[in-house]
C-alpha cells in the first residue's frame, strides 16, 4: 500500500502559498458565478490527490454536469437528494466514517440541495452537521454555492462553521480569488483580491481594478439577511402567477406547474395523500397556508388533514360552509425542528434512531437537550409577532409531523400535544408557548413514538415535525374556559354492540368540555357513545346503567390558575350560568353522585336533547360520509361542538386522518353453538374488531385473584413482563396470541388494572379485560380514542369479560391445570408462574385440534374454545 504526505495541498502551490497551507481538517468553500469556475478549482485538487496516493471521494448528486470524470483512482458516491435530509446525510456521514482519516472530498454544488429541498436553513444544517464531521477525521473537503442564490439562513451557518470561504471572480477572461475567511492563519495580504495568472496568485493593489472587479457582480448589500432564499423567491414567482391567472393572463398548464411545486415544497410528499391535494386544494390555498407560516419546509399531516377536511365539506355543501367554525391557526413549519435539533446538539442521537438496534440509545440525554433547548433570535420575534394576533386568547399546540395522519400511519397519542390558557404578562406567554413546542419537539424522541416508528419500520424514512398553532374552540364561563361538547368520529363503527346498528353509518364518541377526555383513556371516567344511524341505542340497558357509566368530570382550562385541569361536571356547571345545561345533561335526584340531601340541580349528561332535537347527528354523519367518500377510506375526525344560542351552533374539525379498519366488507361466519365443555371463556356485550375466526397459538393469562393481591409496585413489575413476553413469544408478531388479565389494560392506575404500554401489547391477538377489580368499570366505554386507534390499526381484537353477567363465562381451572410454559420465554422470573400463565396449544393438540377463537361483532358475541 503507498503511503502519503502528511501535507495537503489545493493543487496550485501559488495558492497554497497565499492560504499559508492548506490543514487537515479543513472544509473549504468556494462561492461562484459558474460551474466551470468551481470545476477549474476542483481539478487540481483531485489531480493532486490522486498523485499523493490518498482517497478521493467525489459525492455527485446535483444536475450540473461531474465536475470529476470516473476513474479508478476516484469513488464516486452517487446521492437523490429527494430520498429526504435524513437518508441524504445518513449516506454521506456512513461514507465518511468508512473511508477514515485523511481522505478528501468533492461534494458537486451545494446550491442545488436548497432546490432539491426547497430549503437554504436545511442547506446550512447539512453544512452543519458535516463540516465538524470532516475535520475530526482530518480530512479536506471542497464545497461550492452560486454567488447571490442564498439567504443569510444558508449564508451564515456556513460561514461560521467552514475554516476557509472564497469568493471567485471571472472579470475580461480573467480569473481571481478573493479570500474572505481562512482560519488560524493570517499574512498581510491573505484577504486581498488575487489574480490567478499561470501558477502565480498575485495580490491585486490598484483601486480601480478591485472596484471593477468587485463591481461587476451584483452585491447584496449590507441587510444580508433581507436578502431572498430559494424559499421566498419560489413563493413570490407563486404569488405572481396566481396574481396573473386572476387577471386572466396566465395558462391553466402553468398555474398547474407551479402548483405542484409549491405543494411539494409545503404541503406533502406523500402520494397517496397528494391526490386528495390535487383534488381539493388550488393554488391561492396553497399561497394562503404561507401566509400564516412561520419558518420553511412541510406543514406535516395533522394539519393537512384539518385543512383538506374543511375544503372537502366546504365544497360539498354550502350548509357546512356556514356551520363549520372559522379557523386561523398558524403553522411552524418542518425545518424548524431540524434546526433546532442541530442547534442544540441533539442531532446526533437522531442518526442512531434510523438503526433498529440502537434507536433508543441516547434519546433520554437528546430529550434533555431539548427541553433545555434555546431558539434563535429571528425566530422568536416570528413568535412574539403570532401570540401578539391571539392576544390572552387559549391556543393549543398541536403536533403535526410528516408521516402523521397518512394512510396506515396514524401515530394516535404518540406525539404531543399542549395547550396554552395564554394568561399572564407577555413574556410568561411566550415563555409558556416555547415550552410547549419544546415538549412537543421531545415528544418525537419518547419510547412510546419511537417504538411505533420501529414497529411500523418508519426508522429510517425522513420524519419531521411540523406544528399546528390552533385557538383553543369554545367560550369564557367564568373563569373556566371550554367548548359545549367535542369528541370523536368515526366513518365506520368498529363497536357496533347491537344488531340494529349499521357499522358503515359510524360512531361517535362525545363528552362535555375539552375533547381530551374523548381521546385519552380515562381511568375515572366514560364518554357518550353514539351510533349515528341508531343515536338513542345505548350500550347500556336501562337508566340506572345509563347514570352509572355516565361522565362525570370535565377537562377545561382554569383561566385563572393558567393550566389544563379537571373538575366535577356539577360544579362546572354550577359557575357556569350561561351554559344551555337541558341540551347536555338529564335531571336526576343525586343519589350517583352520592349528595342525596344536597338541593342544588343534579345532572345527569346523556346528552340525549342534543341528540333528539337539533341536526347535529345528522350533520356529523353526514360529514362522516363525505369525508370518507373523498378519502375513499374510512376516517377518524376530532371535533368541538359550541352553540351560539339554543339552535344555532357551529362544529370545528380539528383534526381528520384515515382510519385503518380491516373486515369491514367481510361477514365472516363463525361457529357460536360450541359444547360447554370445550369452552374456555365465552363473552357477550363488549367487543370492538370485525368478525373473524382463527386459531390461537399462546394464550397468556394473568390469574384475577392473585393479581388483585398485589401491590401496585409488584403490579408493575407484572406489567414490565407483559411487555417481555409480546417480544420474545412472538417478537415478528406472526403467532396469534389472546392476552387475559383483570381491570384495564393500559390503565395508567395501576389499582384499575395492569399498567401496560400498547408498545407492551403490540404483538398481541385478542385483548380480553376481566371485569373483576371493580364492580363498576364498564371496559368497552372507558377505551380511549388513542388506545381504540392502535387496536384497529394494529387489526386486534379487543373484549370485555363479565364473569357474573349473563351468559359471560370463564373456565378457570382450565388456566390451573395446563402446564405453565412461562419460564420458556423468561426463566428468571420463576416468582410470577403463579400470576401469569403462559398456554401453548401445542400442550393440548394431542387431545385435540387446538384452540379457537370465535368472535361474532355484530352479534357482539366471542368465544374461545378447545376443538377436536
Amino acid at each position: 500500500m503507498k503511503t502519503y504526505e502528511t501535507m495537503f495541498t489545493t493543487g496550485l502551490p501559488g495558492l497554497d502559498s497565499v492560504l499559508r497551507e492548506v490543514l487537515a481538517g479543513d472544509n473549504i468553500v468556494w462561492q461562484v458565478d459558474s460551474i466551470e469556475e468551481y470545476q477549474a478549482l476542483a481539478a487540481p485538487f483531485v489531480q493532486a490527490g490522486i498523485a499523493s496516493s490518498r482517497k478521493v471521494i467525489y459525492f455527485r448528486f446535483a444536475s450540473h454536469p461531474p465536475l470529476i470524470q470516473q476513474c479508478k483512482a476516484v469513488t464516486m458516491v452517487e446521492l437523490d437528494p429527494n430520498a429526504g435530509f435524513e437518508n441524504f446525510i445518513a449516506l454521506i456521514h456512513q461514507t465518511i466514517e468508512s473511508v477514515g482519516r485523511g481522505a478528501l472530498y468533492v461534494f458537486d454544488c451545494l446550491s442545488e440541495l436548497a432546490a432539491d429541498w426547497y430549503s437554504d436553513q436545511m442547506l446550512g444544517n447539512f453544512f452543519v452537521l458535516t463540516c465538524p464531521y470532516l475535520f475530526d477525521l482530518e480530512t479536506v473537503a471542497y464545497f461550492a454555492l452560486f454567488r447571490n442564490f442564498h439567504s443569510s439562513c444558508a449564508l451564515q451557518p456556513i460561514i461560521e462553521t467552514t475554516q476557509l470561504f472564497l469568493d471567485v471572480y471571472r472579470f475580461q477572461d480573467k480569473r481571481y480569488i478573493y479570500p474572505l475567511k481562512v482560519h488560524l492563519r493570517y499574512s498581510p495580504t491573505m484577504n486581498m483580491l488575487h489574480e490567478w495568472k499561470g501558477d502565480e496568485f498575485l495580490p491585486v493593489t490598484a483601486s480601480a481594478l478591485i472596484s471593477s472587479i468587485l463591481t461587476s457582480v451584483n452585491w447584496s448589500g449590507l441587510d444580508s439577511d433581507a436578502r431572498p432564499g430559494f424559499w421566498e423567491r419560489t413563493f413570490t414567482e407563486g404569488e405572481e402567477v396566481l396574481a396573473a391567472v386572476e387577471s386572466g393572463c396566465c395558462s391553466a398548464e402553468k398555474e398547474a406547474e407551479m402548483f405542484q411545486r409549491l405543494c411539494r415544497m409545503m404541503v406533502s410528499r406523500d402520494t397517496g395523500i397528494l391526490k386528495l391535494v390535487n383534488s381539493y386544494l388550488g393554488l391561492k390555498d396553497v399561497l394562503e397556508i404561507r401566509r400564516r407560516m412561520i419558518g420553511s419546509g412541510l406543514i406535516g399531516g395533522k394539519t393537512l388533514g384539518m385543512l383538506l377536511a374543511r375544503r372537502i365539506l366546504q365544497n360539498h355543501s354550502p350548509r357546512f360552509t356556514m356551520l363549520l367554525e372559522a379557523h386561523d391557526s398558524f403553522y411552524i413549519g418542518s425545518d424548524i425542528f431540524f434546526t433546532f435539533l442541530v442547534r442544540n446538539g441533539a442531532w446526533w442521537v437522531r442518526e442512531k434512531q434510523r438503526n433498529p438496534q440502537t434507536f433508543l440509545e441516547g434519546s433520554e440525554l437528546a430529550r434533555q437537550r431539548i427541553l433545555t433547548g434555546q431558539f434563535p433570535g429571528p425566530l422568536i420575534k416570528q413568535f412574539e409577532q403570532m401570540l401578539n394576533y391571539f392576544g390572552q386568547a387559549p391556543i393549543i399546540v398541536r403536533s403535526s409531523s410528516l408521516l402523521e395522519d397518512n394512510f396506515g400511519n396514524s401515530f394516535a397519542g404518540k406525539y404531543e400535544s399542549v395547550f396554552c390558557p395564554n394568561q399572564g404578562p407577555r413574556e410568561r406567554r411566550l415563555e409558556d408557548f416555547l415550552s410547549a413546542v419544546r415538549t412537543i419537539y421531545a415528544s418525537s424522541m419518547s419510547e412510546r413514538a419511537l417504538r411505533y416508528r420501529e414497529q411500523k419500520g418508519l426508522l429510517e424514512q425522513d420524519e419531521q415535525m411540523a406544528l399546528l398553532v390552533m385557538r383553543v374552540s369554545g367560550a369564557v364561563h367564568g373563569r373556566y374556559f371550554y367548548p359545549h361538547a367535542a369528541g370523536v368520529g368515526f366513518s365506520y363503527n368498529p363497536y357496533a354492540w347491537n344488531e340494529n346498528i349499521d357499522p358503515k353509518a359510524g360512531v361517535m364518541r362525545l363528552v362535555f368540555g375539552l375533547g381530551t377526555r374523548a381521546v385519552d383513556r380515562s381511568d375515572d371516567d366514560y364518554t357518550r357513545v353514539v351510533a349515528l344511524n341508531a343515536p338513542d341505542r345505548r350500550p347500556e340497558v336501562n337508566f340506572e346503567e345509563v347514570r352509572q357509566y355516565a361522565q362525570r368530570r370535565v377537562d377545561f382550562l382554569d383561566l385563572d390558575a393558567n393550566r389544563l385541569v379537571s373538575g366535577h361536571f356539577l360544579d362546572v356547571i354550577a359557575a357556569s350560568h350561561d351554559v344551555p345545561v337541558r341540551l347536555f345533561a338529564s335531571t336526576d335526584n343525586g343519589s350517583n353522585w352520592g349528595l342525596e340531601h344536597t338541593t342544588r340541580p343534579t345532572w345527569v349528561l346523556t346528552f340525549d336533547k342534543l341528540l333528539s332535537t337539533t341536526a347535529f347527528v345528522e350533520d356529523m354523519k353526514e360529514m362522516l360520509q363525505v369525508l370518507h367518500q373523498a378519502y375513499d377510506y374510512p376516517v377518524d375526525v376530532e371535533f368541538t361542538l359550541n352553540f351560539l344560542d339554543n339552535e344555532d351552533y357551529r362544529i370545528h374539525i380539528v383534526q381528520c386522518r384515515p382510519l385503518p379498519v380491516k373486515g369491514m366488507d367481510t361477514a365472516v361466519p363463525v361457529p357460536l353453538d360450541v359444547l360447554e365443555e370445550r369452552r374456555i371463556i365465552s363473552a357477550s356485550g363488549a367487543v370492538i374488531g370485525h368478525s373473524r375466526h382463527i386459531s390461537i397459538d399462546r394464550i397468556v393469562y394473568v390469574t384475577p385473584d392473585l393479581y388483585g393481591n398485589l401491590t401496585l409496585q409488584e403490579r408493575h413489575e407484572v406489567a414490565r413482563l407483559i411487555g417481555q413476553l409480546n417480544q420474545t413469544i412472538s417478537p415478528n408478531g406472526d403467532e396469534n396470541i389472546l392476552l387475559i388479565g383483570p381491570g384495564r389494560w393500559g390503565t395508567s392506575c395501576a389499582s384499575l388494572g395492569i399498567p401496560i404500554s400498547f408498545s407492551d401489547i403490540n404483538h398481541i391477538a385478542v385483548v380480553c379485560e376481566i371485569v373483576t377489580m371493580r364492580e363498576n368499570l364498564v371496559p368497552d366505554v372507558s377505551l380511549g380514542t388513542h388506545f381504540l386507534n392502535e387496536l384497529i390499526e394494529m387489526d386486534m381484537l379487543y373484549l370485555a369479560l363479565f364473569p357474573k353477567k349473563g351468559d359471560n363465562y370463564l373456565r378457570r381451572e382450565f388456566f390451573e391445570q395446563m402446564p405453565n410454559r412461562l419460564l420458556n420465554y423468561v426463566p428468571k422470573e420463576e416468582r410470577w408462574t403463579d400470576v401469569v400463565k403462559v398456554i401453548s396449544a401445542a400442550d393440548i393438540s394431542g387431545v385435540s385440534g387446538g384452540i379457537f377463537l370465535a368472535a361474532d361483532s355484530l352479534k357482539q358475541k366471542v368465544i374461545c374454545y378447545t376443538a377436536p
